[in-house]
């Protein structure tokens, strides 16, 4: 009895009342099983129905940029118009100033022209890139029975602006230092190319061997070049400088022929220096068919120095010739000591006069005796330049 009393009650309330629970706790769980599934399809329904969105634009606000210092001005002088007309520029309006750090500013402005007159020359044209200075021209040559010889360009170019050897542009003393007789011995010929500096202009021999050849490997060591052409000494016939001889007693014609023959051996080069020639280049009627030929072609004469009673420098002026005359013949005396003082006065007639030429030939002595003078010339205040750089400048012309 004891046993009954504390057994739970078995009647029908206590039935009812486990189950009722029961039934209770299924019934949310379902409910929310049931509303669960039926979110999840209205949710699908709806996006079914919907359109698809619109893609909407984001603008970003970016605060403005600081404006940029503008650069510092420098002063410079006010441009000065050039007074006397520039070669190859005639046409146009050549101003220069002069900024703080002390280089010219040329500036150059093409102006209506009546068509007579050289033409504008495009700066880009002259010169040439060291790549290509072995390579000829095209357009500064002309196709004749003699071979290709230097002319102008159409747009005026000349042979003497393109081949020449740029310089620095700097003031100070200018020295040019040209060796001629290359062409005629194999070994000296390469031995002067191979060991002179490329500032070093070199004379080729009309009458020379494989010019063509060693103009290349000159050209391509930086040398300007000239061609050396024979011209009648005063102990001609006795003294012969070769068969293309220019000869004061011989048809003009016959002389041109002769130039135009020693031209077609080689090209190039920027201009003609004589070789020997006292009694022609004393002899203006022989001499000026030659020149103005040259002249035309746009080339410059360098008159060796050796004779007195030159016309060159007359001629250059009437026939608007560059020209110019070397101050010393480097090896008179053919010993490495004298020529290097031979050097030292013309670096001395530079330090006076602002410039200088000296000219020699390709012997050992003189070779090896340059080479080694220029090796201090840089730091004695001396340039070392091209032939060319000389012969242009306006106190050649006056």
């Amino acid at each position: 009895m004891g046993t009954d009393l504390r057994a739970p009650l078995k009647g029908k309330d206590g039935r009812r009342r486990a189950t009722g629970s029961r039934l209770t706790l299924a019934t949310v769980l379902t409910g929310l099983g049931a509303a669960a599934l039926l979110g999840v399809s209205f949710y699908l329904m709806r996006t079914a129905g919907l359109p698809p969105g619109e893609p909407v634009a984001v603008t970003l606000a970016v605060p403005p940029a600081a404006p940029a210092a503008p650069a510092p001005l420098r002063a410079t002088s006010p441009p000065t118009p050039s007074v006397a007309p520039v070669s190859g520029q005639s046409g146009a309006t050549v101003a220069r100033s002069v900024p703080e750090d002390g280089s010219v500013v040329t500036t150059v402005s093409p102006r209506l022209r009546d068509g007579s007159g050289p033409k504008l020359i495009d700066a880009r044209l002259a010169g040439q890139d060291p790549r290509m200075a072995a390579q000829p021209n095209e357009d500064l040559l002309e196709e004749t029975s003699f071979g290709r010889l230097p002319v102008r360009a159409p747009d005026g170019l000349r042979p003497m602006d393109q081949y020449a050897r740029p310089w620095s542009g700097a003031r100070g003393n200018r020295i040019a230092i040209v060796i001629g007789g290359l062409g005629i011995s194999q070994t000296s010929t390469q031995r002067a190319i191979r060991t002179l500096p490329g500032s070093v202009t070199l004379a080729f021999a009309a009458s020379g061997n494989s010019l063509q050849r060693w103009m290349q490997e000159a050209r391509t060591g930086g040398h300007e070049i000239l061609l050396q052409v024979p011209m009648e000494p005063f102990d001609y016939p006795a003294n012969d400088p070769g068969p293309l001889t220019l000869v004061t007693g011989k048809p003009v014609a016959q002389n041109l022929k002769a130039l135009h023959q020693a031209m077609g051996r080689i090209t190039n080069y920027t201009g003609i220096v004589n070789f020997l020639g006292g009694r022609y280049l004393a002899d203006a009627g022989a001499l000026e068919p030659v020149l103005k030929d040259i002249a035309a072609r746009g080339l410059l004469f360098l008159d060796d120095g050796a004779f007195a009673q030159s016309k060159t420098e007359t001629l250059a002026r009437t026939l608007d010739l560059p020209h110019g005359f070397a101050d010393l013949t480097l090896d008179g005396e053919l010993r490495r000591d004298a020529i290097l003082r031979k050097l030292d006065d013309l670096q001395r007639i530079a330090e006076r006069r602002g410039n200088a030429i000296g000219i020699g030939s390709a012997f050992d002595e003189t070779v090896d005796a340059v080479a080694e003078w220029m090796k201090q010339a840089e730091g004695r205040g001396i340039e070392v330049v091209g032939v060319s750089a000389l012969v242009s400048a306006p106190q050649q012309q006056q």
